[in-house]
């Protein structure tokens, strides 16, 4: 596989390391070399969070200079749109429709950026997706990012029984089922 960079932008509370981790021991188990990191420290819920993921067959830092990633995978859109500036031209953003208002938003002191957002569609290829309620009609509300993670698999030279082995590694035994058919249905979603 050529070189993968991967952005993961979100807000605290998302599920942000836990979808990171996924996406590193997918592409592990699938033989590549994988380096990520992820800034949580300051996130508090609802606070900015982001990681990056790396993979090849050879891979030395995982860090990802602006304009050099392929995917920003993002978990909440003004986040997607805040590390847009790391994209590559033609990259692509897989993008969650729901929204998270930060606090200026909320006390009304800022507008959220609906505009600027929109307008990522003129620079790069954009896949939005509600994931809540994709993953709502999977059975689990709460396997979000399991849908999101189906998304991206369509862009990963990763099998989909890697990835059915990482989830099932790394989700809660009573909910694995419902992330396995998640996860599906986010695959599926690309193709219609």
């Amino acid at each position: 596989m050529d070189l993968r960079s991967i952005i993961i932008a979100g807000v605290g509370g998302q599920g942000l390391v836990l979808a990171t981790r996924i996406i590193s021991e997918a592409a592990f188990k699938a033989g590549l070399d994988v380096k990520t990191n992820d800034v949580v420290g300051l996130s508090q819920r609802g606070g900015t969070v982001w990681g990056t993921v790396k993979m090849a067959e050879t891979v030395h830092s995982p860090n990802i200079l602006p304009g050099e990633a392929d995917i920003v995978l993002g978990m909440e859109p003004l986040e997607a749109l805040r590390w847009s500036h790391g994209l590559k031209e033609g990259g692509l953003v897989i993008l969650n429709t729901n929204r998270v208002y930060p606090t200026p938003v909320l006390l009304e002191k800022e507008k959220y950026p609906e505009e600027e957002i929109e307008k990522l569609k003129e620079k790069f290829k954009v896949i939005e997706i509600d994931a809540q309620a994709e993953a709502k009609a999977s059975g689990n509300i709460r396997a979000a990012n399991t849908i999101i993670l189906g998304v991206l698999s369509n862009f990963l030279e990763i099998e989909d029984e890697v990835w059915h082995e990482v989830l099932k590694e790394n989700v809660p035994k009573k909910a694995v089922e419902e992330n396995l058919v998640a996860f599906r249905r986010g695959k599926a979603y690309v193709r219609e």
